[in-house]
């Protein structure tokens, strides 16, 4: 995994940015927020996360890890990849996404399965801040359980 990139940007597309690293360009997918902290000819950190798929190798760039970490979060969802898990974070803050949707009800409707990421009430968080470990493999979060966040 390409955990992240640092050095001068070379190039800014309308949904990602070259960095140069070492001598080599890496295109990164950003948001449009990450994109607009960026400019040409100024040296860059982007947290980044690669995906890998049978017949590309994409690597997307966040501002931060915990950015980073909720996007990572969000593709263990069903139905949710990296571009949806991306499309999330362009309109919220990490924080924001963590929060949820507040009064919405977990049950499903019509014979559709529980939403994962509604809450039961109010403002209870459902989903802890990422934090990567200093060493070792990376843990696979994952939201807790319906249950669980409406036990609480």
């Amino acid at each position: 995994m390409i955990a992240s990139v640092r050095g001068q940007v070379t190039a800014l597309g309308p949904d990602h940015a070259v960095v140069e690293v070492a001598g080599v360009g890496f295109a990164v997918h950003c948001t449009l927020g990450t994109l607009a902290r960026l400019r040409v000819g100024q040296d860059a950190r982007l947290a980044t996360s690669l995906v890998v798929r049978e017949d590309s190798l994409t690597l997307y760039g966040f501002v931060d890890d915990d950015a980073r970490g909720l996007f990572e979060v969000l593709q263990t969802a069903s139905g949710v990849g990296p571009r949806l898990a991306q499309a999330v974070l362009a309109g919220h803050q990490p924080d924001t996404v963590r929060r949820g949707a507040g009064g919405r009800s977990p049950r499903g409707g019509g014979g559709l399965p529980p939403d994962p990421w509604a809450l039961c009430s109010g403002d209870a968080p459902i989903l802890p801040p990422y934090r990567r470990p200093h060493h070792g493999p990376r843990p696979q979060p994952s939201p807790p359980a319906v249950e669980e966040r409406c036990a609480r």
